[in-house]
């Protein structure tokens, strides 16, 4: 397997395994609620399914430069959603195909669609069965959305294979509430330069609605002195590098995000970094 010079690390969440991630309990609440959010750099989809299960967003997309991780976050969604709790409050048709979706009647949509916001607000338990059933028995069939309404989990999440800071993905064009880049900013960073960075920084300006959140976690400056030594581009690239972590938030004010609100130092050893959040203008 080549060097993961993008961050794209396979099995990182068995380094980093927890339950609930504690860099989203750190934001406000409600911050997710009802909202279109964007993960970049999803990896394996960890926190894009938790985010999409747990925090009542209405729409979640991973996106990830690394076409096995996200073949691994489809994975992680079936398994998310065999060891969920059973729905408690259940939307149901009269028609019981994924197909038939779209015939149904206007009314009869928005009771889905205001059954499944219900649905959102008290979300079944996520790690109701042991993981052991899942192995065991394999991954429980998904049911179509017009069963459990496409705002609610697994139906309010998708993945796609991108270089996001350099190529647009189809979900773009709607705007987003909310952009996680959690852990990504060094890889975009040493693979992109200083540039590349400042360009990542405005098409998250570009993509968020106006009044929208961008959460950070950046990766510290001495972090770097290792990544670089992966390749040789890294090596050369890191050389002219200007910008430091410290100098994000200017950079980011200058582009037109507010100062940033910053959740603390978040994690241990060396998965201990600074959560902030910047808000556009």
């Amino acid at each position: 397997m080549s060097a993961p010079t993008y961050g794209n690390y396979h099995g990182y969440y068995t380094k980093r395994p927890v339950l609930n991630d504690e860099r989203l309990a750190s934001l406000p609440k409600g911050l997710f609620g009802k909202a279109r959010v964007l993960d970049v750099g999803c990896n394996e989809g960890w926190v894009t399914c938790e985010i999409a299960q747990s925090y009542g967003a209405h729409f979640v997309v991973g996106v990830d430069i690394d076409e096995s991780l996200i073949s691994g976050a489809w994975r992680r969604r079936r398994t998310v959603w065999s060891m969920q709790e059973p729905t408690k409050r259940k939307a149901t048709t009269e028609n019981d195909g994924e197909d038939r979706e779209s015939a149904l009647p206007k009314k009869k949509k928005r009771k889905l669609e205001e059954a499944a916001d219900e649905q959102s607000e008290c979300t079944p338990k996520r790690h109701y069965f042991p993981a052991s059933c899942e192995h065991e028995f394999g991954s429980l069939p998904i049911p179509p959305s017009s069963v459990r309404g496409k705002n609610v989990f697994p139906h309010n999440i998708t993945f796609r294979t991108a270089d996001w800071v350099n190529k647009d993905i189809h979900e773009d064009a709607e705007g987003y509430d909310v952009v996680v880049g959690f852990s990504i900013s060094k890889w975009i960073h040493l693979n992109e330069g200083d540039e590349g960075l400042e360009r990542f920084f405005k098409k998250v300006h570009r993509v968020l609605r106006p009044g929208g959140s961008f959460v950070l976690e950046p990766q510290p400056w001495d972090s770097y002195a290792k990544a670089r030594r992966m390749s040789q581009k890294l090596k050369e690239n890191a050389k002219h590098l200007l910008i430091k972590p410290t100098d994000f938030e200017s950079v980011l004010k200058e582009i037109g995000f507010s100062s940033a609100k910053h959740f603390g130092t978040i994690g241990e050893g060396g998965f201990s970094r600074p959560i902030d959040l910047f808000v556009k203008n």
